[in-house]
Formats: C-alpha cells, sequence, structure tokens
C-alpha cells in the first residue's frame, strides 16, 4: 500500500538521520569514559528503557505471547548476539577514533541487505535497481582502490552484523519494541557483570558524585532505542532493500560531520564516491516509488 510505503519510508529515513548525526555527536561526547563501560551503559539503559516502555503501554500480555514462541526466542537470541556486536563495534569505532572505517561498513551494508532482500524474500530487482546497485558497487572499488590498503575489519563487522540483523528480525516478525526487549533481556545479565568487574576495581566513571555525568549516560538508552525502533519498523514496512538503500543518509552524514565538525580528512576520492553513491540512491528510490 502507498500509505504503508510513505511511513516506511519516513520512520527508516528518521532513523537513518538519526544514526548518522545525532548518535555520532552523542557517542564521540561520552567517549572519553571508554568503549567497554559505554557499551555496558548502552546495554543496560537500553533494556531499562524498553522495560518501562513495556510497562507504560501494557504489553506484557503481549511480552509473554512473543517469549512463549521457541522459534521466536532462538531468533531473538541470533539476532540479540548481532545487534551486541554491532553496538560494540560502532562504540569501539568511535572511542578509538575509527568512525571512517565503521562509516565505510555502513555504505557496503545497504548492499548486503539489498541482495539478502533478493535471496531469501524475493525482493524484486529490475534494471534500474540494477543499475543503481551497480553504481554503488563502483564508488566501493574506488573507496578501497584508491583510498585504503585493505577492507578494515571495523566496517566488515558492522556491515555484516548490521544486515543479518535485519534479516533475522524480518523473519521473526513480531512487534518492533517487544522483540528489542528480548534481545535486551538476553544482553543484560552481561552488561551487568562487566559493570560489577569495572566497578570492583574503581574504573566507573558513571556513579553518584558525578550525577551528571550520570545522566547523560543514562541517555544511551533512549539513544539506542529510538532510532532502532524507527529503522525496524521501517524495514517490516517497506522491506530490506529500499530501507537499506535509504541507510546510505547515516553514513554520508558521518562523513560530513567528520569533515565540517571534527575536521577529519574528506578527499576528493571520498567526495567522487559520495556523489555516485546519491545518483544510485535517487536512481533506486525514484523507482520505489513509481513501483508502489
Amino acid at each position: 500500500m502507498k500509505k504503508d510505503f510513505n511511513k516506511g519510508l519516513l520512520l527508516t529515513s528518521l532513523g537513518s538521520f538519526w544514526w548518522g548525526f545525532v548518535g555520532v555527536i552523542y557517542f564521540e561526547y561520552v567517549a572519553f569514559i571508554g568503549h567497554i563501560e559505554l557499551v555496558v551503559h548502552r546495554c543496560l539503559w537500553t533494556a531499562v528503557m524498553l522495560i518501562l516502555t513495556t510497562s507504560f503501554f501494557s504489553k506484557w500480555k503481549l511480552f509473554i505471547k512473543v517469549a512463549s514462541n521457541k522459534k521466536n526466542l532462538i531468533g531473538l537470541f541470533i539476532s540479540g548476539f548481532l545487534i551486541f556486536i554491532n553496538w560494540a563495534v560502532w562504540i569501539y569505532a568511535v572511542a578509538s577514533e575509527r568512525i571512517i572505517d565503521a562509516s565505510f561498513g555502513y555504505f557496503i551494508m545497504p548492499i548486503i541487505s539489498v541482495l539478502l532482500g533478493y535471496i531469501f524474500f524475493n525482493e524484486n530487482l529490475n534494471n534500474k535497481r540494477i543499475i543503481s546497485i551497480f553504481l554503488v558497487l563502483i564508488s566501493i572499488f574506488i573507496l578501497i582502490f584508491f583510498n585504503l590498503k585493505s577492507l578494515p575489519w571495523v566496517g566488515i563487522i558492522v556491515a555484516l552484523s548490521w544486515a543479518f540483523y535485519n534479516l533475522v528480525r524480518k523473519k521473526i516478525n513480531v512487534d518492533t519494541d517487544i522483540g528489542l526487549l528480548i534481545e535486551s533481556l538476553y544482553i543484560l545479565p552481561f552488561a551487568l557483570i562487566v559493570f560489577y568487574l569495572i566497578a570492583s576495581k574503581g574504573m566507573n566513571d558513571f556513579n553518584l558524585t558525578k550525577p551528571g555525568l550520570s545522566l547523560i549516560l543514562i541517555l544511551a538508552g533512549p539513544m539506542t532505542v529510538i532510532p532502532l525502533f524507527l529503522y525496524v519498523r521501517g524495514v517490516e514496512l517497506i522491506g530490506l532493500g529500499p530501507t537499506g538503500m535509504i541507510f546510505y543518509i547515516t553514513p554520508t552524514l558521518q562523513f560530513l560531520l567528520g569533515y565540517f565538525y571534527y575536521n577529519e580528512d574528506f578527499s576528493l576520492v571520498k567526495f567522487v564516491s559520495f556523489i555516485i553513491i546519491w545518483i544510485a540512491v535517487i536512481i533506486y528510490l525514484k523507482d520505489l516509488y513509481e513501483t508502489n
């Protein structure tokens, strides 16, 4: 339906914008506490926020229904592992000044999503969409050949974990927030154990003597849940291929932030690749809009 397509387009765009702009600024700002503790807070406060929202919207009956299905639990365990890997590697990239490497992975991810959508869900690939994919592959080749000696492992893990996370979530087909809650509850015990170990050695930045910083770290929950909810809901409405292409908003904004705000290198090679990618995205989205 046209209405669902437009809604999915909007939600995915908002989620991608959040990751590419708001998320980068936030996690860069708090990265000084160290990537291990920051990953712990992201996992911990994401779970807390989802527990609160589930209670507020009275959705515990739905939670029990989803959790009573063995297939759902197995699928959400896998997707929870994938999203934890994605969170951890992204924060590591920010904390170690490797945002460009992670962004490169996000440029690769949509192509993987389009291919997964075609393989597992028979999502349509007409000539215009194939051309757009080909243009993106050219841009990636330019980045690798002229700018990178080898594909960064950070980028590879970010791309694969996120693309396969979307695939698993679409196959499970459960409510977005309930699925996220179960995934977070799988991760929560490990996060609590790590936080205990950090605190027992006096290495934690989150404590009552630093209320301002502690409050900022609690925001890691909504900073994670809001864009993830928007994007996953978009995947449910319009599929892996379309959302994968829209996701190019994220790495594009990351590159722009790196250049204009963090004064990172934005070479002519990257600029050319950027232009080619956006030509591909315009072709793809125009075709999607005409055929939906």
